[in-house]
């Protein structure tokens, strides 16, 4: 597959990891993806928080945000590798590059008919309520 994908993938570190093991546990997780020919684009340490529900009898864990350019097969091999490790409480992986594409569509599509509605139609509309206003007035 030539065309490169972006996902974004979070995960939840159990809390009794302290900040030193939550950095190592990253930093191996980007190294799969870039052994499997990925690239890391961003990365996040969201820091612990509460979690919305118990997991494994945990109340809050670290979060971790990635953000992967590739094909697809890196994300196969990161969650497999997050599944089997006891330290991650959960992970979710989502494909984002198509919302984007569309997102950057649609603000294109309101910036040109804001232009279109700024182009001076609305302001030849006004003009002659004003003058009718102030017709008015001086009569």
């Amino acid at each position: 597959m030539a065309e490169k994908r972006i996902y974004e993938v979070i995960f939840i570190i159990d809390p009794a990891a302290d900040e030193e093991e939550v950095m190592r546990l990253t930093e191996s997780l980007q190294k799969i993806v870039s052994g499997q020919g990925g690239n890391i684009t961003k990365t996040e340490v969201m820091g612990r928080r509460q979690l919305a529900y118990e997991i494994k009898h945990k109340r809050e864990g670290s979060y971790v945000l990635l953000e992967i350019e590739g094909s697809g097969q890196e994300i196969a091999e990161l969650e497999r590798r997050m599944r089997v490790n006891d330290r991650i409480l959960r992970y979710m992986t989502v494909r984002v590059d198509e919302d984007r594409r569309r997102a950057e569509k649609f603000k294109d599509r309101r910036a040109r008919k804001a232009a279109r509605r700024g182009s001076g139609r609305k302001s030849a509309e006004v003009k002659p309520e004003a003058e009718k206003f102030e017709e008015g007035y001086a009569a």
